[in-house]
């Protein structure tokens, strides 16, 4: 998307299922960060897990804060050793050849139903912006002008990608440099909406 004439603003909004498995993991194994992010609607109750020690549950944490840093914004994190699909996941999870062995092995039971959840959720979001064209566009632009008008000069070119999200509370948060997840809800609630992403058009333009 960009205004009229430069300069150019570039949003990026999807559903995005790489994202969603990640966070659907995250509840699965009990993964506390980011601690500001709310969990996903629509997730079975998390199976008994064997218990960890404090050392595993942290470094099955830090393997899967990276992971999740690759997944939001893959080209800013680059991993140092080639990266490895993990059977039951498509191709929607890739992990580190060496460093990421406890990750790989606790997400293994997960494959199917994460893939499934991720896909349904993606689908729902393409057929809801599907019956609405243009709609994300003007929601954007309505956003940028508004912010136009108080600062009195054009926006500055960004760039932004949004995740809308079944997250079981309401808002936006920031889960990357240029990267926020929205809930779904507030997505679609036009008012509401532009309120919450102007804080986020004023801190890019």
């Amino acid at each position: 998307m960009s205004g009229a004439g430069a300069p150019e603003w570039v949003i990026r909004e999807d559903a995005g299922e790489p994202v969603l498995v990640a966070l659907y993991l995250r509840q699965m194994l009990g993964i506390r960060s980011p601690d500001e992010l709310p969990a996903l609607r629509g997730i079975p109750p998390v199976p008994p897990m064997a218990a960890r020690t404090e050392a595993e549950q942290d470094a099955l944490e830090a393997q899967w804060r990276d992971f999740w840093e690759m997944t939001v914004e893959p080209l800013g994190h680059r991993s140092s050793v080639p990266l490895e699909l993990v059977e039951g996941f498509d191709t929607l999870v890739a992990l580190p050849v060496e460093g990421a062995e406890q990750l790989r092995e606790a997400i293994l039971p997960f494959g199917p139903a994460a893939v499934a959840y991720a896909q349904s959720v993606n689908a729902r979001y393409a057929k809801d912006a599907t019956a609405k064209p243009g709609v994300s566009y003007r929601a954007y632009a309505s956003a940028i002008a508004e912010h136009e008008r108080q600062v009195g000069r054009r926006a500055h070119a960004f760039e932004l990608n949004v995740q809308v999200l079944p997250l079981a509370q309401r808002g936006v948060w920031w889960i990357g440099t240029l990267t926020v997840a929205v809930t779904d809800g507030l997505r679609g609630d036009v008012v509401a909406f532009d309120a919450a992403i102007h804080p986020i058009i004023a801190e890019l333009a």
